[in-house]
């Protein structure tokens, strides 16, 4: 079993930043890939960034260029970065750690963006 902590969040003006954080914990797999993922409003669910066990990085096209995602911690910590944030990224979001047979969810955060 894994166990994710989740910590960051909240409300930001438009155009301000967020940091939200996942720490893993429990049976690591040295080669898991962390991903975040966003639920709208309106439910609709979106992968927002992943980052694999050797670093590479890859993003959902609506957040390219504004969100970060790293690994640190002996790989078990992810943090993701949002600058420049908008309205139409408010969603709660979800960390999610992939080992080769099953993913374990984060209980989630809210990001809430106001105009």
């Amino acid at each position: 079993q894994v166990q994710l902590v989740e910590s960051g969040g909240g409300l930001a003006q438009t155009g301000g930043s967020l940091r939200l954080s996942c720490a893993a914990s429990g049976s690591i797999y040295s080669r898991a890939i962390m991903r975040y993922y966003r639920q709208f409003p309106d439910k609709q669910r979106e992968m927002v960034a992943r980052i694999t066990s050797e670093g590479v990085t890859n993003y959902a096209e609506s957040v390219k260029g504004r969100f970060t995602i790293s690994r640190a911690n002996a790989k078990t910590t992810v943090t993701l970065q949002m600058n420049g944030l908008q309205p139409e990224d408010k969603a709660v979001y979800y960390c999610n750690y992939l080992t080769a047979t099953t993913a374990y969810w984060g209980p989630g955060t809210q990001v809430t963006v106001s105009s």
